[in-house]
């Protein structure tokens, strides 16, 4: 198969910001070539695989990644550069030219995954990648089994992480909980594993959807979690008492507007993806449609806010 490799040359700033949308947007196995990044930083990172050797101090920042000849290239690429666009207006992001290449390759889509290892969240919720082995050290790991496929959300990014960690903190046993825009579904499978009663998972991409559904049956909760292909909440019709989103924050306020008709009176709404320049924005809309602030948390250039609707 042909694919046609992309680079996205960016301001270091913009890393993160940029290569959190690419995987929204389905984009597997990205790279980052980051002339600020040390030896030991490249140990720490899991998901975004930087090739060994390419480091050079001559050249740019940039974000490569691979679209396959079976998607609408051109097309892909206007919808990435308009979102680049969006993330501009917070962040300096440089001069954004995009580089296309047709190249024959099928190694590359694996060859990120050996950078994906089981890792902790908490003390006690282990995320592991299906294809690696990993052993309980103690009766009260929760190990999450995951393969992203084509989604996003292994549970590296800050973002994934701290819905985790508020997950585990506000969950009760026998929650009803309903996750919008479920990616590979490790959020609803953690609320699963930890408790919960009943779990809705939904997201427009089919790929996320379908991959979701896969990790279902691997983590053996398919009986507590049904996978919907549909927009945000109108596909359900029942009052949970947790709410999950790990979008963005532009998303995030207009859910604000109506996510409180999905919630039981006291229900929690943990809500990510937001990058700290917009924290106050999305904390404002909130209080604008009738929440309180339970508590804000921040990792790296990321914050997640748990909120809930004032009776």
């Amino acid at each position: 198969m042909k694919w046609t490799q992309c680079k996205v040359y960016i301001n270091d700033e913009a890393i993160e910001a940029v290569s959190y949308m690419l995987t929204e947007q389905g984009i597997q196995g990205i790279e980052v070539v980051d002339n600020t990044l040390s030896n030991e930083d490249k140990e720490e990172i899991i998901v975004d695989y930087i090739e060994d050797g390419v480091i050079d101090n001559n050249r740019d920042t940039f974000i490569r990644f691979y679209l396959s000849e079976q998607e609408d290239v051109t097309e892909k690429i206007d919808e990435i550069k308009a979102k680049i666009k969006d993330i501009g207006k917070y962040l300096e992001v440089g001069k954004t030219n995009i580089e296309l290449t047709i190249i024959d390759d099928e190694d590359w889509a694996n060859n990120w995954k050996k950078y994906y290892k089981p890792f902790k969240i908490d003390n006690n919720i282990i995320i592991k990648p299906t294809w690696e082995k990993y052993t309980k050290k103690t009766h009260d790991d929760v190990i999450i089994e995951i393969d992203p496929g084509m989604a996003f959300g292994s549970g590296t990014h800050e973002t994934t992480s701290m819905c985790v960690s508020m997950i585990n903190k506000y969950l009760s046993k026998d929650d009803l909980v309903i996750d919008v825009g479920c990616g590979s579904g490790i959020l609803g499978i953690t609320a699963a594993k930890l408790g919960a009663g009943e779990v809705t998972c939904i997201d427009l991409d089919k790929n996320a959807v379908k991959a979701a559904k896969e990790n279902v049956v691997t983590n053996k909760v398919d009986d507590k979690v049904n996978v919907l292909n549909g927009d945000l909440l109108k596909m359900v019709d029942i009052k949970a008492n947790m709410v999950v989103a790990n979008i963005m924050a532009d998303i995030i306020m207009i859910l604000a507007k109506g996510v409180a008709k999905y919630l039981i009176p006291n229900g929690i709404f943990i809500s990510s993806g937001i990058i700290l320049d917009r924290v106050e924005d999305v904390k404002d809309a909130l209080l604008a449609n009738g929440f309180e602030i339970v508590e804000i948390k921040r990792m790296g250039e990321w914050a997640a806010i748990v909120s809930r609707p004032v009776s």
